[in-house]
């Protein structure tokens, strides 16, 4: 496993500057990011991300699951949580409580490297609908499912985290190694299940009655920056062109997305 996977403050950071660097100016090439605009983060950490919204000037809501990377969000947001303009919650957004404090709050939901691991990605695109502003944008970044390390095994304590494309094994076989080297098996699995393609992520966002306003299919994901000193690529012309193909070359992609209008 990598360090900065483990050391906390570094993945803060290098979070935050992703964000700060090629998110935001993704989704400013649609629409300005700054005051007046309401920021709703799905699977928050520890806060990076959000954090390069509130120095633009947003609003913000924080949404994690796991409650330790709550509490670190609260440490390195300390300041914004004592202004006001950010609010952490440790809630999952089915909640009925969180629909009725937010129904049609957000000018912007983000989620950056979380789709791929929901289950039932159609629903949870359906439920944003709630709470999107007239006009709203939803921006997702994630690693599509067949890239090198689409199963996450960079997180394996083991030799197999420098090991590409071995979780598109068959399941029983891929579990089989998994153990083997007495690696967390429930973790990748649940990865495993939940991978999207880029083809299936465009399918849910023209069922749901959504549009991508925006996308942008990299070679080099841009968070390589930070982890490897690697700067960004996007994906050549004629790959990308390619569904069947692309995402086994592809490492990262980011879309922006709307309701479609009537």
């Amino acid at each position: 496993m990598y360090e900065f996977h483990t050391n906390k403050p570094w993945y803060f950071e290098m979070q935050y500057k992703n964000a700060k660097a090629f998110v935001i100016p993704f989704i400013e090439k649609h629409f300005k990011v700054g005051e007046n605009i309401h920021v709703l983060e799905v699977g928050c950490a520890e806060g990076g991300v959000l954090k390069a919204f509130l120095d633009k000037g947003c609003t913000g809501v924080g949404v994690e699951l796991e409650d330790g990377r709550l509490q670190l969000a609260e440490t390195f947001l300390a300041d914004e949580l004592a202004a006001g303009t950010v609010v952490l919650i440790n809630k999952n957004i089915y909640d009925p409580t969180f629909e009725t404090a937010f129904r049609n709050k957000f000018d912007l939901i983000v989620l950056k490297d979380v789709i791929e691991h929901i289950p039932n990605q159609e629903k949870i695109i359906q439920e944003f609908k709630k709470f999107l502003k007239p006009g709203g944008n939803i921006f997702f970044g994630f690693p599509p499912w067949q890239m090198p390390f689409g199963g996450h095994q960079q997180l394996c304590k083991s030799f197999l985290s420098k090991v590409p494309y071995f979780h598109l094994l068959p399941m029983g076989i891929y579990k089989r190694i998994l153990s083997y080297f007495n690696e967390h098996v429930p973790a990748f699995v649940e990865i495993k299940e939940t991978g999207i393609s880029t083809t299936r992520f465009e399918r849910i966002v023209k069922e749901t009655g959504y549009e991508i306003k925006r996308n942008t299919y990299f070679l080099l994901n841009p968070i390589y920056k930070y982890k490897f000193g690697l700067n960004p690529i996007e994906q050549f012309g004629f790959l990308k062109a390619i569904p069947p193909i692309r995402d086994f070359f592809t490492t990262c992609v980011y879309y922006l997305i709307a309701l479609k209008e009537n």
